[in-house]
């Protein structure tokens, strides 16, 4: 079977360090789907408005060619222990697909190309999106439902978030409280155990530097970020 995109979604996220880990740990985030001319019809979103919530099928598009390994070594064991690839979440799979719900704010059917306004982002910007599907609480919402222990251990933890002095004041509110939920949830590689390690990624356009101890994250620095050619 072959496969195309039939959208790509825009996001804050020019590269993978920094992206949430799932969407859920993105709910602030907004982001923009934006159809291929192919599939940018009015009539192929008709009734979409009434859902609250949408799945989104994507690719891994910036995940370097690997060979299939059953293993992998999920963030949530620390990096460093193994778990079945199917038992995970992990990028790296047999076919690159990713899978996240996420919220709808408005369907634009008024212009070319169509777009729809999601808020719960753990996407690269311009991740190409292969098909869309409704998300039906009825069916998709299971009572009783249970995870691994080390992955409901992992959707607990948060780290308080605290900007230096050079860091505040530069976003909005808004804008402020994205960014505390990306690094409350701790971007950093799960093996690497340096506080005084500085890290960097870029985001709505700014690089953010920040140190990640066991007890916290402080943001150093938001810098509008230089233009990569």
């Amino acid at each position: 079977m072959e496969i195309k995109p039939i959208a790509k979604i825009k996001t804050d996220f020019p590269e993978k360090f920094g992206v949430p880990r799932q969407s859920a740990k993105g709910s602030t985030l907004f982001g923009e789907v934006v159809f291929n001319d192919e599939y940018s019809s009015p009539e192929a979103v008709r009734y979409l408005e009434e859902y609250s919530h949408i799945w989104l099928i994507w690719g891994f598009s910036e995940n370097e060619t690997h060979p299939f390994r059953p293993t992998v070594r999920p963030p949530m064991l620390g990096g460093n222990k193994r778990a079945g690839v199917f038992a995970t979440r992990s990028p790296f799979r047999p076919n690159a697909l990713g899978l996240s719900c996420v919220q709808l704010i408005h369907v634009n059917q008024a212009s070319q190309p169509v777009t729809l306004t999601v808020k719960g982002i753990d996407m690269v910007n311009n991740t190409p999106i292969y098909d869309i599907k409704p998300y039906i609480p009825y069916t998709d919402m299971v009572a009783g439902a249970t995870a691994a222990d080390f992955c409901m251990t992992a959707a607990q933890k948060t780290c308080p978030v605290i900007f230096n002095k050079a860091a505040r004041g530069v976003f909005s509110k808004e804008k402020e409280t994205q960014l505390i939920e990306v690094l409350g949830n701790n971007p950093k590689p799960a093996y690497q155990a340096d506080a005084e390690r500085i890290y960097a990624f870029d985001f709505s356009n700014y690089q953010i530097r920040f140190q990640a101890s066991p007890e916290k994250i402080t943001v150093l620095s938001i810098k509008p970020r230089e233009n990569k050619s």
